[in-house]
Order: structure tokens, then C-alpha cells, then sequence
């Protein structure tokens, strides 16, 4: 996580993380990459947090259409029970703003 919160303030940052606790780790800062302060680099966590959050969800949602995309093809006709549902699933990140917003959600029923 640690990674990720620098490449978010700077995405081009080349650097080498030594351990996983913000407090202790160390920073080994390559080719020129400014260094950045701890302090902010342990306020981007939240960010992270409900980017890794959102991903996870994603792929979930993703496959979830995936194990349907065969009945959205030219020669199906899709019923509005399915339609609906994979109109549900692609409009489920709609609105999620933070990590608890993520783990809430309730995915939709597929239909038979």
C-alpha cells in the first residue's frame, strides 16, 4: 500500500520500500525522484484503500458479466429480466465514495 500512496502523488516516483509499517519502513529514492515526506504518503492510505477497494469490486462485477455475455450476443435475444440485471451490474460503482460504500453493496439477484 505503501507503493501505491506514492505512485499516487507522484506516478512516475522510482523508489525501493523497505517493510510494510509507515512508521519504520525506509525509502531508498532512485534516478532524481524526489523524496516525500511519510507524512504524506500515509495520507493518501484512504485513497488507496477504496482504490484497492473499487478493484475488488470490479472484478467481481466484471465477472460476473462475463458469465453472461454470451446471451448479449447478435443472434439472442436477451430478456429485460437479464437486461436489467447486467444494466444493474454495470451501474453498481455509480455513486461509491468511500470504502464502506464499496463493502456495502449488494450485488443482484441474475435471473433464470
Amino acid at each position: 500500500m505503501i507503493q501505491r500512496a506514492i505512485l499516487k502523488i507522484n506516478p512516475n516516483a522510482e523508489v525501493t520500500v523497505y517493510g510494510n509499517d509507515i512508521n519504520t519502513c525506509e525509502f531508498v529514492w532512485h534516478n532524481g525522484t524526489t523524496p516525500i515526506p511519510k507524512a504524506d504518503i500515509q495520507a493518501q492510505f484512504t485513497a488507496v484503500k477504496f482504490d484497492m477497494a473499487m478493484e475488488d469490486l470490479r472484478a467481481k462485477r466484471n465477472k460476473l458479466l462475463a458469465d453472461t455475455d454470451y446471451l448479449a450476443l447478435s443472434d439472442n435475444t436477451l430478456s429485460t429480466d437479464m437486461a436489467n440485471y447486467r444494466t444493474q451490474l454495470r451501474d453498481i460503482t455509480n455513486g461509491l465514495t468511500t470504502v464502506e460504500d464499496v463493502n456495502a453493496v449488494t450485488f443482484p439477484t441474475k435471473p433464470e
